[in-house]
């Protein structure tokens, strides 16, 4: 696998747009309360991957959705992305210091504040989703609400966030995890997919299914890494705690399956998420490479 310069140009291009659109979507500074925009701000800007809003872009390439509507889908999942990393980062949860290589919210402001952080941000991604014109149906833009919805819920990212706090220190079997990380990390993987392909058009069940297998492909792979990564990168590398899944006594696909084995299942997440976008032929050509991206990536 080689990430083409082509492929960099355009991350570099999206993650660059990327960045100013969540400065005009989020608070400003100088609105009170400050503390809090300002703590907002400190948890979204400058820093991540941006893997969530690449995906959104590049899902959105396939049905030339609009532009405008592809910023504000991916700044809204951004956000309800940076605030789960604020409240999984908090000491009731996973207790940790450090995030995209800076202090953690809650380290760098307070419990409370890292907690209104939180509650701030996945209302914006709501406002900034809903808000402002755009070419797209009315039932396109309903859509969008309630799949970032039902992705950020009980059924999804924090019902995946709640299974695994039960799990510390039991011996999963590999399907409940994989169960596991199909909400927790998962979910908001596929709705970034979705959003992109939303933003286009009204989509039909055959393309519903190719992007489904698709972002549940790439959804365990990315957790997989993750895995990986946290048992053989250090914590300047990662920009986080590592070996803090293996400290805390949590099941992860290393712990259950060995770090050999947990490669090549990367490896094979990723040619099926390739084969699941078949019927796209050539337009996919960037939602394949992020596959690659997320299997190859260092951090």
């Amino acid at each position: 696998m080689t990430i083409s310069q082509d492929f960099n140009d355009w991350m570099k291009r999206v993650q660059s747009q990327m960045e100013d659109a969540l400065t005009t979507y989020l608070p400003a500074i100088a609105e009170l309360p400050v503390r809090l925009h300002e703590a907002m701000r400190y948890a979204v800007l400058d820093g991540g991957k941006r893997v969530r809003p690449l995906l959104v872009h590049a899902a959105g390439d396939l049905f030339d959705a609009d532009p405008v509507m592809l910023s504000r889908a991916a700044a809204a999942v951004e956000m309800i992305h940076a605030y789960s990393l604020v409240h999984d980062d908090m000491p009731c949860m996973d207790d940790d210091e450090l995030r995209r290589g800076k202090p953690t919210v809650h380290v760098k402001y307070d419990e409370a504040t890292a907690l209104l952080v939180g509650d701030a941000l996945q209302s914006q991604a709501f406002l900034v989703l809903s808000d402002g014109e755009c070419n797209v149906a009315p039932s396109q833009r309903l859509a969008m609400v309630r799949e970032l919805a039902h992705a950020s819920g009980s059924l999804g990212m924090c019902g995946g966030q709640a299974i695994d706090l039960e799990s510390v220190g039991l011996k999963l079997a590999l399907d409940a995890l994989e169960q596991m990380h199909r909400m927790k990390t998962g979910a908001l993987l596929r709705v970034s997919v979705l959003l992109g392909a939303l933003a286009g058009k009204e989509l039909s069940m055959a393309e519903v299914d190719a992007l489904n297998a698709y972002a549940k492909a790439i959804g365990l792979a990315f957790q997989v890494v993750d895995d990986v990564l946290d048992a053989t990168a250090d914590s300047a590398t990662l920009g986080k705690t590592a070996g803090k899944d293996a400290a805390d006594n949590k099941p992860t696909y290393v712990s259950i399956l060995g770090l050999e084995e947990s490669k090549a299942l990367a490896e094979q997440l990723r040619r099926e998420a390739h084969e699941a976008l078949a019927p796209f032929a050539d337009k996919a050509r960037r939602l394949r490479e992020i596959a690659d991206l997320i299997v190859q990536r260092k951090a």
